[in-house]
Formats: structure tokens, sequence, C-alpha cells
């Protein structure tokens, strides 16, 4: 994250592909203007978002709002006493994460397992303690046409009687996994067979954003935590978090926005409030991000598979989300060291060994083989940075 903000206020040219930032949607833009200026024009509502504190547990229309369109779309049996607002996703698996794992009296030290890695690099150090996190490696699945798909190892997944919660993004970040309603079924019902939450992180997912390119059933249920955000439809910069949970949940994040924050902001939920009740979410989800997303993620695919052509390189495929992984089999140097020699060229990915919190077995290879390239950005700055990787990648081969 220095590097990503120090890279913002160079001088010279940046490529950045490291990055989460969204991609720039006219037609959602242009949207969130007009909610802004009906905002500053009607009556008090400005002075009131910024003049006065939100209860700790989220703007109640919001959550009505949320409340009712989650039971209109998905008939999920809730109410807004099932939903939180946080400062931000970080927020909540700050808070997520912390209440489900550590030592508790009388109790072995509880963990958080990640039934498939890699995982959101921004889990692995949101634990107060000693590391939180259990991994289960995956199964790799080669496709044809050079992709490949990460599948969860169910004959290995380790349930056992120091595990806190499990937590699983959909779609993942980094790789664009989507798992299956299958996979998601399996998952629920051991956290159910030992009485452990499922926290399911639908930043990217649906509702809203929708960035998943294939269809899957939404799940939600008393043991299952769904967390959402606002920052994928182009609103990063407001930083709203949602979390969907049993009531028990609900309260724990309250008590614990009050301490941490007092209460979350009002900034997110006054805009946006408007937009769950007429649906207007949900279309702009559908008929621009979704598709805009998708036409990139094809389009940097088609880039890869031209520049690298002759490597042993494999492309994730792309079922969500706003990155491509690219696993390079075989790379003589390490991610981290093909991140430095990027980054001297003005170009920023995400080394690949960043996101394996909680493996146990630090020799597996296939961890520092794999970067994440985000596709977000215009189509000639994803252009040439792929050009430039692809340069980096071809050297580290050849020089061998």
């Amino acid at each position: 994250m220095d590097d990503l903000g120090s890279a913002d206020q160079s001088d010279s040219r940046v490529i950045m592909l490291g990055g989460g930032n969204p991609g720039r949607i006219d037609e959602v833009e242009n949207y969130f203007r007009q909610l802004m200026t009906d905002l500053l024009a009607d009556g008090n509502v400005f002075e009131d978002m910024v003049a006065k504190y939100d209860s700790p547990i989220g703007n109640p229309e919001f959550r009505g709002a949320l409340a009712q369109l989650l039971v209109k779309k998905y008939g999920w049996p809730i109410s807004e006493k099932n939903i939180a607002i946080t400062n931000g996703s970080q927020s909540s698996f700050f808070v997520l994460f912390n209440l489900f794992s550590g030592k508790f009296s009388g109790q072995k030290t509880k963990k958080i397992l990640l039934p498939l890695i890699p995982e959101y690099v921004g889990y692995a150090d949101a634990g107060l303690g000693e590391e939180i996190f259990v991994a289960n490696l995956p199964k790799i699945e080669r496709l044809e046409n050079q992709m490949f798909k990460y599948r969860v190892d169910f004959d290995q997944l380790d349930v056992s009687n120091n595990i806190g919660a499990m937590c699983v993004s959909r779609p993942t970040n980094p790789t664009g996994n989507v798992l299956t309603n299958g996979e998601i079924e399996k998952l629920r019902k051991l956290c159910e067979r030992i009485n452990i939450p499922l926290i399911l992180d639908c930043a990217y997912g649906t509702p809203f954003p929708n960035i998943i390119f294939n269809d899957v059933k939404p799940y939600w249920d008393e043991n299952t935590v769904v967390c959402m955000s606002l920052s994928k439809l182009g609103l990063a910069g407001i930083r709203t978090g949602i979390v969907v949970a049993n009531e028990s949940i609900i309260r724990r994040i309250s008590s614990a926005n009050a301490i941490l924050s007092l209460a979350p902001g009002s900034f997110g939920p006054t805009l946006m409030t408007k937009s769950l009740t007429n649906e207007k979410i949900i279309q702009l989800s559908d008929a621009y991000i979704r598709p805009f997303y998708k036409a990139k993620a094809l389009s940097a695919v088609a880039m890869l598979h031209n520049e690298l052509a002759g490597l042993p390189y494999h492309i994730h495929e792309p079922e969500g989300a706003i990155f491509l992984w690219l696993w390079l089999e075989g790379l003589p140097i390490t991610s981290q060291c093909l991140y430095k020699r990027l980054k001297t060229r003005g170009v920023y990915v995400i080394p690949g060994e960043k996101f394996f919190p909680g493996i146990v077995d630090s020799t597996w290879r296939h961890q520092r083989e794999c970067i994440r390239i985000s596709y977000a950005t215009d189509d000639k700055t994803v252009s040439d940075g792929i050009d430039i990787i692809a340069e980096e990648v071809h050297r580290a081969y050849k020089d061998r």
C-alpha cells in the first residue's frame, strides 16, 4: 500500500495495475453526480448528513431499504436488525475476524479457516494477536488454452475444534474465482455441523456490483455472514461496508463500531438509500458494471495470450471481480522479484505470495509463481502494462 500510494504521487508515468480502484464508467458516474446534486438541493439533507452522527449500527433508512431489497430479490428472512454498516469492508473484516479468533476464556486459541487460497491480501494482517489463519491448499484444475481454475479440496479440508469461523470471498480477489453453488453448500453444511459461522465476502458479488460472469445463487441464513460494499460500484472513496448476519452478531458489530469510530460514516448510506428503494443500484450493476468488466477481462486475457506465447504461463479463468491471476509455472525468480523489476519500469502489480495467509507449507513453489493484474483502468494503460510485464517475464525465463 505504501508503494501504491507513492506511485500515485510520482511525476513520471505510472502504469497502475496493482491497486483495487474500480473502473470509471461514464453512465454510472453521471448517475452518482446526479444523486449528489439532488441531495444538495433537498432541504437540510446535506447538513444533517455532515453535522450528525448516525447510530453505531448505521443509517436506519439505508438498512431498512437494503433489507427490503434483499427480501424482495432473494427471499432472505431478514430485517434492518440483521444489517450493520461499517467504514468499509476492511473494517468489517477486522471486527469479524477478531470476534471469532484468538484466545477465549477457558478455550483453545481459535483460528479463521480459509477453505480456498489464494485469498484477499487485506485479510492477512487483520488479527490483533498471533497468526489467526489456517488455510487449505487448492486443487488446480488445468483447462484448455492455458487457462486453469482453483477448486476447494474438500478431501484435505480440516475443520478441527480450534476453528472459530470460515471465510471465503465470492468472487475471489485475487483470482476472479467464483465458488459454485455446490461448493458453497458443502461449506455451509460443514460450518453448521461444528456450529461456526460461514463468512462470505461479496464485495464484488451479488446483488451489487454483480461483477460475476456466470449464474450463481446468493445465499444467507442465520449461520452465514454476508459482507458487501459500495466500493466496487465506483464509490471506493466513501468507505461504506455492509454486514448481513444474525442479530447477535450485528449487535456485536455495532458495539465494535462505537468503540473504534463512534459511528460509521453517513455519506454513503445517505447518497445511496434512494438507489436501493427504486432498485437503480441493481439496474446499474446489471446494465453497465458487469458488462464493462466482462469485456475488459476478455480483452486482457487476449492480450496476455498474445504477449506470452511460447511460455509456460496459465491464466485463472476470470469468473468475476476486476483482476487477472497469472501463474508463471516454473518461474526462475520469485513473484516478489518480478514485482520489483516491474516497479523500476513504472508498472505496478501485486506479487502472488502476498495472497497465501495461513499456509503451512512454505516450500510450495506455486505461491511464488503468480501475480495479480488489475484490468479496471483504461485499455491503453492495461495494454502498455501487459507489454512490459511480458518483456520482463520473457527475460526472466531467458536468463535462467
